[in-house]
């Protein structure tokens, strides 16, 4: 009989959490007991789980005792806390806060990406940007296959990113401008309604926000090159769920649009919907609820010898965090030396 783990989830009661119990089900994740985490205030509610029910416990510092792995998706403060508590216990964590993501101590994996990485680990594994996991899945096969010297993009990004506030607040604002009420603007600094706001995160120093700053260094760590220059400009946009991407890459060698769709239509994660003259290109309202990475409008770029544009979409909630965290796990439970932990201050 295979083996079954004890597996925590810290930060169930959000909508990244809410998934992540449903990516365990729905992949049919070995698991022995799910214990759901999250703050004093979520303490006591009762979640849905493979037919069953989950009573959330308060996350403290002894909750990872008895737990072969954690999953999280609480924030970075909650990661700060509680990942190396998890982690000197025994219990190796998948973190999808940003916080651990740079840290040289922790591999950044997209499973179909760097599996490899995740060998470097001391207990803590930290979980992608979104928009970085769907654009380095689409671009792997042609990285491997040509290199990459320089990408350019631009996303479209769902107000789930955001979370629950931002999806009631698009659906609030869409219902009060049909009706001819002024919206109430509560969770971005302007309606996103009908609008499209060139703002995810803070703005740095250097004019990028920190969202489009993820993208360029976490796209460095997981190719673990440092040389590959990255520019984004990172736009939310009136969709519920899936971010989409406009994508523009300077390849090392010279690659057809062709030999670079076949690629991609072999490489795992990935499907390609590319057939433009029947209207048939990656949707959001396609990718919603789904966990490939969809490319398509694969082309020659016309201002470049060596330049390849495409649209790249995928679900946030679902390939971007979630199911990466899930596919995350599945790969350490396959390698009994994956699971150990090695984790210092």
């Amino acid at each position: 009989m295979s083996k079954e783990y004890n597996v925590g989830v810290l930060g169930a009661t959000g909508a990244v959490g809410r998934e992540m119990l449903e990516c365990l089900a729905e992949r049919g994740f070995p698991y022995k007991k799910v214990k759901a985490l999250a703050s004093e205030r979520s303490a006591g509610e009762q979640l849905d789980f493979d037919g069953g029910t989950l009573v959330v416990e308060e996350a403290k510092e002894d909750s990872f005792e008895g737990l072969d792995l954690a999953i999280f998706s609480a924030g970075g403060q909650a990661s700060a806390r509680f990942a190396p508590i998890a982690a000197k216990a025994g219990c190796p964590v998948v973190d999808n806060s940003s916080n651990w993501r740079m840290d040289p101590r922790v591999p950044l994996i997209i499973p179909e990406v760097n599996p490899g990485a995740l060998r470097r680990h001391k207990g803590i594994i930290a979980n992608p940007n979104c928009s970085t996991i769907q654009m380095l899945v689409a671009l792997k096969p042609i990285y491997d296959a040509v290199g990459i010297k320089r990408i350019v993009v631009s996303t479209y990004q769902s107000v789930s990113g955001t979370g629950r506030k931002a999806i009631d607040e698009l659906a609030d604002q869409t219902r009060d401008l049909l009706s001819g009420i002024d919206p109430e603007i509560n969770v971005y600094p302007h309606r996103i309604a009908f609008n499209c706001l060139p703002h995810i995160d803070s703005f740095t120093e250097n004019g990028y926000t920190k969202e489009e700053m993820k993208m360029t260094n976490e796209t460095m760590k997981i190719f673990d090159d440092k040389n590959i220059k990255v520019s984004a400009t990172c736009v939310r946009v009136p969709v519920f769920y899936a971010h989409s991407e406009a994508v523009w890459i300077e390849t090392g060698r010279p690659i057809k649009p062709e030999t670079a769709r076949e690629l991609m239509s072999r490489a795992p994660g990935i499907l390609v919907t590319d057939d433009p003259a029947e209207n048939v290109y990656p949707l959001a309202s396609i990718a919603g609820g789904r966990d490939e990475v969809f490319v398509g409008r694969i082309r020659a770029d016309i201002s470049c010898e060596n330049g390849l544009s495409m649209w790249i979409v995928s679900d946030n909630i679902r390939k971007g965090a979630a199911t990466n965290a899930v596919q995350i796990a599945e790969l350490m439970i396959r390698d009994r030396e994956l699971m150990k932990t090695d984790w210092e201050d």
